[in-house]
């Protein structure tokens, strides 16, 4: 029972956590005169997916054999997975609950089309575009990578510098064009920093501490959160290997989901998306990069599938941005996609 509601304190400790952090990376944002989509897909997304390479880095650095070191391969194979399906499945949820209580708010007049709160588009046809963009830079990475998992050459482990590039010339590419992107959307007013409520503009000392010290606590809640999960699986008649390719994923990937539940809850879907794009696409390249300099890289039937699922789920989402066709609830469906690989994995580890 301890380990239970340890996992409840956990996530209702990173749930806060977030709240403060999602506060303070916004005046971060404004303090580094960033553009506000990148306040999401840079600086939101650094600060929650940092955690999870660094944990990339000790597993294959650190492993005495090569199943220890498999756990960061697993960590780089499994993050993605979890952000284009439940993370944005999530987030599809989310915002059709929210619909759909301001309509029963708000009803609305008579003789007026009857829409499910569901069927809203998610924007214009620039916000698609601006959705979009950061799937058609992850896919092609995703599927190189994937692709490396299946051969093997001499020169594989120097393959990985790529991937730290490539992830740098979309950290330089997202900072300039959301910064163009955001002289046409208005300035939207900030809630006041939580460490200063008062103020009208924060210290700027106030604003690094209140982001360094939420992280160090999203950090540790979320390790304490894997190591009740680690635990509870068993307890559930789950195998090691289930737990790590089912349960952990979804855990690590918790701060993403949370500060997408909360940007919605306060009415920035645009952030909340741009911060799991920016996530996946850290995800994609820096622990892939980790990995492929200091293992093998080498994929077996598990982590082949979890890789074809995530690129079917984000070859759905492109398809439906691209159409302009993305709703609340064409999003929610992306969770289904996990159920997916969960159903596939039972035969592959029978």
């Amino acid at each position: 029972m301890i380990h239970f509601v340890l996992l409840i304190v956990c996530a209702g400790a990173i749930y806060l956590s977030c709240e403060w952090f999602v506060n303070a990376v916004e005046w971060l944002g404004e303090r580094l005169k960033v553009g506000k989509m990148a306040v999401g897909t840079i600086l939101a997304a650094f600060g929650t997916a940092l955690p999870e390479s660094v944990v990339t880095l000790v597993a294959v650095t650190t492993g005495a054999t090569d199943e220890a070191k498999q756990i960061g391969v697993g960590a780089a194979m499994g993050g993605p997975l979890a952000l284009a399906t439940i993370a944005y499945g999530v987030t599809g949820v989310m915002l059709l609950l929210k619909r759909r209580r301001q309509r029963l708010r708000v009803p609305a007049p008579t003789g007026t089309p009857q829409n499910g709160p569901g069927d809203e588009t998610l924007g214009n046809a620039k916000d698609m575009e601006r959705l979009a963009k950061d799937q058609k830079w992850f896919l092609p990475i995703f599927f190189l990578k994937v692709a490396l998992g299946l051969v093997a050459f001499a020169f594989k482990p120097a393959l990985g510098v790529l991937f730290f590039a490539a992830y740098a010339v979309y950290f330089w590419r997202e900072i300039r064009s959301s910064r163009a992107d955001d002289d046409t959307d208005g300035d939207e007013e900030l809630e006041p920093l939580k460490l200063q409520p008062k103020a009208a503009s924060p210290a700027t000392w106030a604003v690094a501490v209140q982001t360094l010290a939420t992280l160090v606590v999203i950090f540790i809640a979320a390790h304490f959160f894997v190591k009740q999960l680690d635990v509870i699986g068993p307890m559930l008649g789950l195998s090691a290997t289930v737990t790590a390719l089912l349960l952990s994923p979804i855990a690590t990937e918790l701060p993403e989901i949370m500060n997408a539940v909360i940007w919605v809850r306060q009415g920035k879907t645009k952030l909340a998306l741009a911060n799991i794009s920016g996530s996946m696409m850290i995800q994609a390249t820096v622990p892939s990069g980790i990995g492929l300099i200091f293992t093998s890289w080498h994929f077996d039937g598990p982590l082949l599938w979890s890789g074809i699922v995530t690129i079917a789920a984000i070859t759905y989402l492109l398809l439906t941005m691209r159409a302009h066709r993305l709703t609340p609830a064409r999003l929610a469906v992306a969770a289904g996609f996990y159920a997916v690989f969960a159903i596939g994995l039972v035969p592959i580890l029978g």
